[in-house]
């Protein structure tokens, strides 16, 4: 696997990042188990790159619950 360096902020949840996304910017994704808030063009080049993760989306459910997705890229 490649070893490539990326800046981001980590977050112990999910929820955590997609939070900070919603009040600040940047996208929200899962990376290796873990919780990260990058910019689009950070997450761009870890997709050319061809790195697996997946953005983290918040989901509202017809009965209203919110439930967290993963759409995975790569």
């Amino acid at each position: 696997m490649p070893t490539i360096t990326f800046k981001a902020i980590e977050f112990d949840t999910a929820h955590e990042a997609i939070q900070h996304t919603e009040a600040a910017s940047g996208e929200a994704i899962l990376l290796d188990g873990r919780n990260f808030v990058m910019t689009q063009a950070e997450v761009a080049r870890l997709g050319s790159a061809g790195i697996e993760f997946a953005y983290l989306v918040n989901h509202e459910m017809p009965d209203g619950e919110q439930r967290i997705m993963t759409i995975p890229i790569n």
